[in-house]
């Protein structure tokens, strides 16, 4: 173990299954030894039991789906607007002097704090859910990319002008290829935080979704459906942070990340 000295693939896979192995061996440990009451914590057996009775019973893999689907189009809408908007602000002060007091501003802003206004203006619909999670996360977004696209390298903007590049050129070939896989990792980032948003979200006027369900088995105290819920939305976090990385190997090739 050396600071900074790279771990390699097959040490690092063993290293977080490890870490799993130990996390759920100490979880079986505390419940099955009375150490923590059901009622309080369920055992991972029970969670499981409570996870196949959702899927077979319940229909939980809708309410996965319709979380997803809410996750993606809040975000994918505020990447639309955000990604544009923070690469401009980067590359050009006069658009960052003018924009950056306000989005400073409302990235401090929690975004739990609109959904009263939210259901006022959008009721408890679809569009109140992808509202919330579109206003968590584009002001994150933005401030992000700007800064990105402002560290670029200087000496490649003025080899690019010795090369006869113009403004134009200069943001299409020089900011936005420099830039590109930083912006992917701050995507990978901020969708981590879109989750928190969703579940908020389905807390409140919701019919389906992952964090219906928790809120339904609160009221029944089972924590073994809440326990697998939570599990469920990690393992999907997990997932979609391993695809963010390999689509950003595999598009930005000559970027070391």
């Amino acid at each position: 173990m050396e600071p900074l000295k790279p771990v390699s693939a097959p040490a690092r896979i063993a290293l977080g299954i490890g870490f799993f192995v130990l996390f759920i061996g100490a979880w079986a440990l505390a419940t099955e030894t009375g150490l923590v009451q059901p009622l309080f914590l369920a055992s991972p057996q029970k969670a499981l039991q409570a996870g196949y009775s959702l899927f077979t019973e319940y229909n939980f893999a809708g309410d996965v789906g319709m979380t997803v689907w809410r996750v993606l189009g809040g975000f994918v809408l505020a990447s639309l607007v955000a990604v544009p908007l923070g690469l401009a602000m980067g590359a050009y002060k006069g658009i960052e002097a003018f924009f950056e007091p306000f989005i400073s501003f409302a990235r401090y802003l929690p975004a739990s704090a609109f959904i009263p206004l939210l259901i006022l203006w959008a009721g408890v619909g679809e569009a109140q859910k992808l509202s919330l999670i579109f206003l968590g996360s584009v002001f994150q977004i933005v401030i992000m990319v700007a800064v990105i696209a402002g560290a670029t390298r200087r000496d490649l903007v003025e080899a690019a002008y010795t090369l006869g590049a113009r403004q134009g050129g200069i943001l299409k070939r020089v900011i936005i290829p420099a830039a590109a896989p930083q912006v992917m990792e701050a995507l990978r980032l901020v969708l981590g935080w879109a989750w928190t948003y969703v579940i908020v979200a389905e807390l409140i006027g919701a019919q389906s979704g992952i964090g219906h369900m928790i809120m339904d088995s609160q009221r029944l105290l089972d924590t073994g459906q809440m326990i697998f819920g939570i599990v469920v939305i990690g393992l999907i976090g997990l997932v979609t942070d391993f695809l963010f990385k390999a689509l950003n190997r595999r598009l930005f090739r000559w970027a070391v990340l």
